[in-house]
């Protein structure tokens, strides 16, 4: 059995312990003396139905350690949703909790078995204010957060969908936490097409002072921090057929690499609104004649841009090197659910994290 096949079974038999309800499976966030991140809840205000965006300031840090934090803040945000996971390498999915008809015997099916169903009412409330402060931090955020008020009150209540795909906004706020929070350096937008061709723009030397370069997949070496993007409609093939269309409209996507499985040959990222939630990917990968990891194109893949963090290195395994790693795997007994026990297992970091703690 390959290795992400092993990693999917132990997760989806273990995901929840009995009893467990939605809310209790998910990872509360950190104390800041831990991770000094500003929750997104706190850049909003008022219950859904009555919310608004609160003004707020990014952060504007040197590149010094920055790749470690896009990582860090990025899992921490996969923990707080329970830590779905959709495995492109095997097509399967682990709905994150809430989502399944019966959280206690979460299964893990084919990524192929239709839309995600919608959040229970629940964990949509739970949830609320911290995708609403994804949004907060976008020049169109606040007219959004109306927006979606108005579909809240319209009947349908909090378990309503979210009217507008927010991924580009969940990167917008990871890169504002970050410390990318200067324009020049990243654009923040509702749309993933506004960064992309940022970045397109720093690789034609037009933006220099960009965080990230774009490349065509496999050029360069893949690592932690890094974004991975596809383009959906139009279906690009390389930035060279998105920089001939620049500026215009297009549903595009993009993920955080938070580690390079050297052994696994596989990458893991983190992205928003996947499976409806802050969710990891497992994405195929392959090992070049020189030796390093490279994303695996493949038929119906829609891979297109690799953006290239300009920043000093970080370890490859940052995922497992994270500090919400560091508290599920030595926490004091008791305070861990222990289904997140067989996540790091699965995941091969059991045994480093008894050096750890």
């Amino acid at each position: 059995m390959k290795a992400s096949s092993l990693w999917v079974v132990a997760v989806a038999t273990s995901f929840l312990a009995p009893g467990l309800s939605a809310q209790e499976s998910a990872f509360q966030r950190l104390p800041i003396q831990v991770l000094d991140v500003t929750p997104p809840s706190e850049w909003v205000r008022g219950v859904p139905g009555e919310m608004v965006a609160h003004a707020g300031a990014c952060r504007d840090l040197p590149g010094t350690g920055v790749r470690r934090r896009i990582v860090d803040i990025a899992v921490q945000e996969w923990g707080f949703f329970g830590f779905p996971v959709l495995d492109r390498v095997d097509q399967a999915r682990l709905l994150p909790p809430g989502a399944a008809a019966d959280p206690d015997r979460p299964t893990f099916e084919s990524a192929a078995s239709g839309r995600p169903p919608l959040l229970g009412a629940e964990e949509s409330a739970r949830v609320a204010t911290s995708i609403a402060g994804y949004w907060a931090v976008t020049r169109e955020g606040a007219g959004i957060i109306a927006d979606q008020n108005r579909a809240w009150n319209g009947g349908g209540g909090v378990g309503v969908r979210w009217r507008s795909p927010w991924s580009a906004a969940f990167i917008s706020w990871v890169m504002c936490e970050a410390g990318l929070g200067t324009a020049d350096r990243f654009q923040r937008a509702i749309a993933h097409r506004t960064y992309i061709d940022q970045a397109i723009r720093a690789r034609d030397g037009q933006a220099p002072q960009a965080a990230f370069v774009a490349h065509d997949i496999g050029e360069e070496t893949v690592e932690p921090g890094d974004l991975l993007c596809t383009g959906r409609r139009p279906s690009y093939r390389n930035i060279a057929e998105r920089r001939r269309q620049m500026g215009v409209g297009a549903r595009s996507h993009c993920d955080i690499v938070v580690e390079v499985d050297e052994e696994g040959e596989r990458i893991f990222a983190i992205g928003g609104n996947v499976l409806r939630a802050v969710s990891l990917k497992v994405l195929p990968a392959v090992r070049d004649s020189g030796g390093e990891i490279r994303p695996l194109v493949t038929r119906g893949s829609s891979l297109f841009a690799h953006l290239k963090l300009q920043a000093d290195p970080t370890e490859r395994n940052t995922l497992r090197l994270s500090p919400t790693f560091d508290a599920l795997l030595c926490g004091e007994e008791g305070e861990v659910p222990s289904r997140i026990t067989f996540v790091a297992s699965a995941l091969t970091i059991g045994t480093a994290a008894g050096d750890r703690c």
